[in-house]
């Protein structure tokens, strides 16, 4: 993205929030606009598509620190119109440098920037050779006569509990913009080739002069492209990329959370021009599961037993997501005792395995009748009585 596009456009308006949004707030607004805006939600709606580039575009730079305060900069250093108003001269968007600085130039230009704080002490010149020249926001390949990278694409996928668990590797269909086939790219009608821009000599940059100023912008014959089509591909008009499905396997490591969010690099959009890809971020969710939980690596399940095998003690035969184990209730076990089996977590590559944490709750029947009344009397007449003698103390000396 050049300079110019950094001034030009309000990413804060894009994407509906305001300059002082915090990240969480613009990731927000950014996935709710992605849903809405997705080519698969809008099959043939060009408007929508063209809205969901943008959204991407604003949240690329908006959700990087080092980019958002850059943009910020600029914007506010030289003014989201500075590049519209050079057109006083006639020349379309030519770019007058006394539009920005109220009429300095010269040795008197640099002189007042290096009394201005907001240049960093740095003279008018350094600032334009490294606005105009390349050393601006995303460098000399982000200028648009060269290569850039593609953008980042975000996606969501929902995972059972067990495929969380273990890991697993699923097939993702995406619908994205990709390179077209047809012209591999180049945007020229099969059996024709882009020709080099005569102007900029493919460069996709015109170098100027005004004044002590030395600056470039995007020729105007070739849009900063260095090559002229002459015949455009009747595929993506002349556009080298198109939006099309393609299928990738993604693999997610053993112990993945809900929430989290995978990165895999180089697979998201094409980059122009021979720029590398974007990358490609999976949103988490996992489903949960009608008996397990989960606490870090440990899974956690709870085990009902009755009054008798709380007392007596007795052999639980419990689930795991690698098949049944076998967990001993000691006698007198309470209610909330906690029994663990080793091992039987989430098993990582690069770490112990965690456990499963089984919480025994002992089930009090509601209502006891006959034989099983009588039994539960003569029991408590043959076991002793709770420890209350602390609780029957304080009560005497209540009273």
């Amino acid at each position: 993205m050049s300079s110019k596009d950094w001034l030009e456009k309000d990413f804060y308006a894009v994407l509906g929030v305001p300059k002082s949004a915090p990240a969480d707030e613009i990731k927000k607004a950014y996935r709710k606009l992605a849903r809405d805006l997705h080519p698969d939600r809008n099959p043939g709606n060009q408007e929508a598509e063209e809205k969901f580039k943008a959204a991407s575009e604003a949240y690329d730079v908006l959700s990087d620190d080092k980019k958002r305060k850059e943009y910020d900069e600029m914007r506010s250093l030289f003014g989201s119109g500075a590049f519209r108003r050079g057109a006083r001269s006639g020349t379309g968007t030519q770019f007058d440098p006394s539009d920005l600085f109220g009429g300095f130039s010269g040795a008197g230009a640099a002189g007042g920037a290096a009394g201005d704080k907001r240049f960093g002490g740095a003279g008018f010149s350094d600032i334009f050779s490294s606005i105009f020249s390349g050393g601006g926001p995303g460098g000399g390949a982000a200028r648009r006569g060269g290569p850039r990278r593609g953008r980042d694409v975000e996606t969501e996928v929902t995972l059972d509990f067990p495929q969380a668990v273990k890991g697993t590797t699923l097939p993702l269909t995406l619908r994205s913009a990709g390179e077209c086939e047809t012209c591999h790219g180049n945007g020229a009608a099969p059996g024709t080739s882009p020709r080099t821009c005569p102007q900029c000599q493919g460069s996709g940059l015109i170098s100027r002069n005004q004044g002590s100023f030395s600056f470039s912008e995007p020729c105007r014959d070739c849009q900063g492209a260095g090559t002229i089509v002459e015949q455009k591909c009747p595929e993506c008009r002349g556009t080298g990329g198109v939006t099309k499905a393609r299928t990738i396997n993604v693999r997610f490591p053993s112990g993945v959370a809900d929430g989290q969010r995978i990165r895999l690099s180089g697979r998201g959009e094409p980059g122009d021009r021979g720029g590398p890809a974007g990358d490609l971020f999976v949103q988490v969710k996992v489903r949960p599961d009608d008996l397990f939980g989960r606490t870090g690596d440990d899974l956690t399940l709870v085990v009902p037993v009755t009054i008798a095998e709380s007392v007596l003690g007795t052999d639980l035969r419990v689930p795991t997501l690698d098949g049944p184990v076998t967990l001993r209730v000691p006698p007198g076990t309470p209610s909330g005792r906690k029994l663990r089996a080793r091992g039987k977590g989430v098993t990582r590559k690069d770490g112990p395995p965690g456990d499963l944490i089984v919480t025994v709750d002992v089930q009090v029947p509601d209502g006891v009748t006959g034989e099983a009344r009588d039994a539960l009397e003569r029991f408590s007449k043959l076991t002793p009585p709770a420890g209350r003698e602390r609780l029957e103390d304080r009560v005497r000396r209540s009273s």
